[in-house]
């Protein structure tokens, strides 16, 4: 369609082969219209109508390319989201956004200076399993909320020395690859933080970079949020489990979109994004019987086509530039409780 909105990813590597290039062709309204693969012919491969490019000046050289995709390492994020940016375009970028609260800011203020749109891939806010939870939530059935627990546990022994994640350099870990996932539905819950402290941690022989954290954040309505992930978890804990004065509501079990495009799956396939029953929630409440809750199914188009309505002026951004600041700078306070020892109060 001539009204589509045509985007550009840049890198191919997993976050941009199964995140990002995979949903924005299967979002309506955007069009996927070139891919920044340096090296290898992987993209041709998967889309072979689409432009390849192997630079990113070559891809902002197509003027008609109005929203870029930043999926490359880690530390590479600021300086590309940057040069996209100083060309006008609207830009996405990858989780971690940038590595430090200074360079998210620098990136918030030149996409201001340009007129553009900048947010951050926050995909997890589309798991069918989050959906659910803030349903349950709003729909006041477990009281005031207390307690808040999130798990993103997962199981690998031995450390990949040679994956960038893992090799030492700066960018890697745990906290930055899974931390802004767990801390923005958390906050998307509840709001600014007053305080945090956190545990920031190797457990695996060999590793050299965290591998297992756990977060403790407090907020001004009361709720207390335990945020935990690891990769020693042979035996997964639960991915939700929220106490409220009423009731309590967990939940086991990953949403399965990414394993889903990890096998080749699409969202044309039937029941794509769904969940057994097997793996619903159950909710317990006060004089009540236990039930479960069939899982939403988890959409990740919904984030891509959200921000295709705010480019269009039609809607507004859901993942917020400045949620973008705040997720950032409490992985800073994370760090900086951990290496002290202390809880650290947060100031937006």
């Amino acid at each position: 369609m001539a009204d589509n909105i045509r985007v550009g990813v840049i890198g191919f590597g997993l976050a941009g082969r199964i995140f990002h290039t995979a949903v924005v062709a299967a979002t309506p309204g955007l069009e996927l219209a070139a891919i920044v693969q340096r090296k290898g012919d992987d993209a041709a491969q998967a889309y072979p109508g689409v432009k390849i490019a192997r630079s990113i000046e070559e891809m902002l050289a197509d003027e008609s390319i109005r929203l870029v995709v930043v999926a490359t390492p880690s530390p590479l994020h600021y300086e590309h989201a940057e040069q996209c940016l100083r060309a006008r375009r609207n830009v996405a970028v990858d989780k971690p956004f940038t590595l430090t609260s200074d360079e998210t800011g620098r990136l918030i203020d030149l996409a201001r200076e340009n007129s553009v749109l900048i947010s951050a891939y926050q995909n997890r806010r589309w798991d069918g399993d989050f959906v659910t939870l803030k349903d349950v939530i709003a729909s006041g059935e477990l009281g005031r909320i207390v307690t808040y627990e999130s798990h993103f546990d997962r199981y690998r022994a031995e450390p990949k020395r040679d994956v960038w994640r893992e090799s030492g350099g700066p960018g890697g870990g745990t906290l930055f690859d899974l931390g802004p996932h767990l801390i923005d539905q958390a906050t998307v819950l509840f709001g600014d933080p007053k305080s945090i402290y956190a545990d920031v941690r190797i457990d695996r022989a060999g590793a050299v970079v965290d591998d297992a954290w756990d977060l403790l954040l407090k907020f001004p309505s009361g709720v207390t949020a335990v945020l935990r992930s690891t990769l020693t978890a042979y035996t997964p804990g639960p991915r939700f489990v929220v106490h409220g004065t009423q009731g309590s509501f967990i939940k086991w079990g990953l949403d399965p979109q990414e394993d889903a495009l990890k096998a080749g799956g699409s969202y044309r396939d039937p029941g794509f994004g769904e969940e057994p029953a097997s793996q619903w929630g159950e909710l317990r409440v006060a004089g009540k019987p236990p039930k479960r809750v069939p899982t939403a199914a988890g959409d990740y188009r919904g984030l891509y086509a959200n921000v295709r309505d705010a480019i269009l002026g039609v809607a507004e951004l859901e993942v917020k530039p400045e949620q973008v600041w705040r997720t950032t700078r409490l992985i800073e306070l994370c760090r900086e409780s951990s290496d002290t020892g202390r809880r650290i109060e947060y100031k937006g």
